[in-house]
């Protein structure tokens, strides 16, 4: 079976979307699948390309036996609405543009967030190609929910997109058995099928003195670390961990690590520094 796959994100990039996919797609290849992965070159979270790629209008390459094609897209830091939502709406309008070019397949994948990306399967449903959205998280309720934007008439016009996307979708796959209640509705009965998150046993595994070399280097040697991972964003919750560092204080035998980039990251830093949280080390 050929699976076509559109994502935003796609390694090297590391976050959320592009792990989960990279893997699906590896995944799928060594089942004897072919899969041709339809992303931007990549440049998250700080909106730079990353050395070595460029942001062509049209470039292919393979990866792990994977066929991946790189659309041009306005690149935009994961920071500021505006900025981002054009962004996302360039990856719509490129996959819009070059679809003629797009190769043929059984089924057509899409992942959402972001939206528009979501959105772009449905540009390449076919009746003997069907259309699988994969949902993990909820747009625009979401956006709304961290105070990005505010309800009012684009929010419902993008609800009204959304449920128009969930009833025509062949198949919609939630990463949660939360959303399930906010997308059946709109199913009316058609299916819906639950894949969670994971890992690669092993993956994670640390090289031999790895651990001792990364507490030497940012002066954690001989304390509990307590850390995060990931991006740092509106939805995250981030003060928390610095109130946590503010009430840790006396404790300096316990630090907090926060690793990662987001939206959040300088706001995060300067409120550590305003607040003389030596306790709490922040890593890009």
């Amino acid at each position: 079976m050929h699976i076509l796959l559109l994502t935003h994100y796609y390694p090297p990039e590391v976050n959320a979307p592009a792990i989960r996919s990279a893997d699906h797609a590896r995944r799928w290849v060594a089942r004897g699948h072919r899969v041709t992965v339809v992303t931007s070159a990549p440049n998250h979270p700080r909106g730079k390309i990353y050395p070595g790629y460029a942001n062509r209008p049209f470039s292919r390459a393979t990866v792990d036996g994977v066929d991946v094609i790189r659309l041009w897209t306005y690149l935009a830091a994961n920071e500021g609405t505006i900025p981002r939502i054009a962004n996302y709406v360039s990856y719509f309008l490129a996959v819009l543009f070059w679809m003629w070019r797009l190769p043929r397949a059984d089924v057509v994948l899409s992942t959402s967030p972001q939206f528009f990306c979501g959105m772009a399967g449905g540009l390449l449903q076919r009746k003997h190609r069907p259309w699988v959205l994969e949902i993990r998280d909820l747009w625009p309720e979401s956006v709304v929910a961290v105070g990005a934007m505010k309800p009012g008439r684009i929010i419902r016009l993008i609800e009204k997109i959304e449920r128009a996307a969930y009833r025509r979708a062949d198949l919609v796959v939630s990463v949660t058995e939360s959303f399930l209640a906010h997308i059946a509705p709109h199913r009316a009965g058609r299916p819906i099928a639950v894949v969670r998150n994971g890992v690669t046993p092993g993956a994670l595994d640390a090289e031999p003195g790895s651990a001792e070399a990364f507490k030497a280097a940012h002066g954690l040697t001989g304390k509990f670390v307590a850390a995060y991972i990931g991006t740092h964003g509106m939805a995250h919750g981030l003060d928390s961990a610095l109130d946590a560092a503010e009430r840790l204080r006396t404790r300096p035998d316990i630090a907090i690590v926060l690793i990662g980039e987001g939206a959040q990251k300088a706001r995060l830093r300067a409120a550590a520094a305003a607040r003389g949280l030596t306790n709490l080390v922040m890593i890009d």
